[in-house]
């Protein structure tokens, strides 16, 4: 994406408690080169590049080469959010890596990895599992340590290497995925009252828990001697009731979020929504009755690569231009949990 910076405030060495904002100071994102088409599946599915953009408006992939882990990404876009900034390692208070295929199974977390090969010496690390939704919820969390006074300079990271956990003979889920990662810089500033992280609406609904779920692998159906069934460590969705689910949510939460602030879709610059299916953005900006216009879509080019997908949009809008300094954002998504909300965000 170019060398192209996206600062947004430079900290202050004495930080005003009382108007102290958790602050996104720069984003960043690290995506694998191999670029795979729509139609390479062909070659081995009953699908075609016209069937996947029809049906979810993705015509590109990021796929990891077999040596890389999702740790290898989320160190290479935390690396690149701290160059820009000019924050040494050392200066990391927390990191936190929203993701749920981390390079182990349980633990080792993949943030305490990151916080090892980053040289954060200082920083305490923890993984945030919210599905799809945990780079909104990571934010939240980032937010209420910075104004509760227990840090200053968080990493806060989406990371996934979906490719690992799908069947990739099913064409129902194996099209939707990509790899990726992204990452921004929460920091505690006192030099503008009004930007930062403003309020955040986190949900659950764990009645639809199994509608998503890698099924195999856990302690309610662990691995049994001599017995592996591949395709119950594959990712498994129950696509329609998630489709149906997301709409509702996304359509709804996102009118709340405004609501409960007094705003309208005139006062926002962008609706950054969680890349899952195209039909789905479209589904909700019709439902809530707000212009497809507003909402900023990149799933064409990554497809959806969960925690990572919104800051991987939010890099892709700095590096374009897309994101000034004063523009009011809204972020919203949804995912396996089942989990969903959303943040409000002076850029």
């Amino acid at each position: 994406m170019g060398k192209e910076t996206c600062l947004l405030t430079q900290q202050t060495n004495h930080i005003n408690m009382k108007a102290m904002q958790a602050v996104i100071r720069a984003v960043d994102f690290a995506v694998p080169s191999r670029r795979m088409s729509n139609e390479e599946f062909s070659a081995f599915l009953d699908t075609s590049d016209e069937w996947i953009r029809s049906h979810t408006g993705i015509g590109y992939r990021h796929i990891a080469e077999p040596s890389v882990a999702t740790s290898d990404l989320a160190v290479e876009a935390c690396k690149k959010v701290l160059e820009k900034t000019g924050i040494a390692p050392e200066e990391v208070d927390l990191i936190l890596i929203a993701t749920a295929t981390g390079d182990f199974l349980g633990f080792p977390s993949v943030s305490c990895i990151v916080q090892d090969r980053i040289g954060a010496k200082k920083a305490a690390a923890m993984d945030v599992v919210a599905g799809c939704t945990g780079f909104i919820y990571a934010l939240e969390t980032a937010r209420n340590f910075i104004l509760g006074g227990g840090a200053r300079n968080i990493l806060v990271a989406g990371a996934e290497l979906l490719s690992r956990v799908i069947d990739w003979k099913d064409r129902n889920t194996c099209v939707l995925f990509g790899d990726g990662a992204g990452a921004v810089l929460v920091s505690a500033d006192s030099s503008d009252g009004n930007r930062g992280i403003l309020h955040s609406v986190l949900r659950s609904d764990g009645s639809g828990a199994r509608l998503l779920e890698r099924t195999e692998g856990g302690t309610r159906f662990p691995f049994k001697d001599g017995v592996i069934d591949p395709a119950r460590t594959y990712l498994k969705m129950d696509g329609r009731q998630v489709y149906n689910f997301a709409v509702k949510v996304v359509s709804e939460g996102i009118v709340d979020l405004m609501e409960s602030n007094h705003i309208t879709t005139d006062d926002l610059s962008w609706i950054v929504p969680h890349q899952a299916n195209v039909r789905i953005i479209e589904a909700a900006a019709k439902r809530s009755k707000i212009p497809l216009s507003k909402f900023f879509i990149n799933i064409e080019e990554y497809a959806n690569t969960s925690a990572a997908s919104i800051p991987i949009a939010l890099s892709e809008m700095c590096s374009k231009g897309l994101l000034k300094a004063g523009d009011l954002i809204l972020t919203f998504g949804f995912g396996a949990g089942l989990t969903y909300g959303g943040n409000l965000i002076r850029w």
